[in-house]
């Protein structure tokens, strides 16, 4: 199983999912190719209800924190509850990565 199914399922596992969309960006950042180790995760829950974006975020990392030693690097978070979600359908574009040799 790669990197991204072991988020998937990770979140799954922690939380009642309503919507996810997981983006491998690591493409944009300097890594080898192939790299698992920078993503965008836009999550709609219910598990949100009430809950400010630090506890939100708190609770995502909860799920996936045994990857951050396995060499997960940066999840960007874009959490929703569905009611949110109903008024956004859309999370903010990720900027350009200007460290490393990108930004050279």
């Amino acid at each position: 199983m790669d990197r991204q199914q072991k988020i998937e399922t990770m979140v799954h596992a922690h939380l009642k999912v309503t919507y996810i969309e997981l983006v491998n960006e690591s493409h944009k950042h300097s890594v080898p190719e192939n790299s698992e180790t920078h993503f965008k995760l836009t999550l709609v829950s219910d598990d949100f209800n009430g809950k400010s974006k630090v506890a939100r975020h708190q609770k995502v990392y909860g799920a996936v924190s045994s990857l951050m030693q396995e060499g997960l690097h940066a999840l960007a978070l874009h959490t929703y509850t569905p009611e949110e979600w109903q008024q956004t359908q859309q999370s903010p574009a990720s900027p350009n990565c200007m460290g490393g040799s990108k930004g050279a």
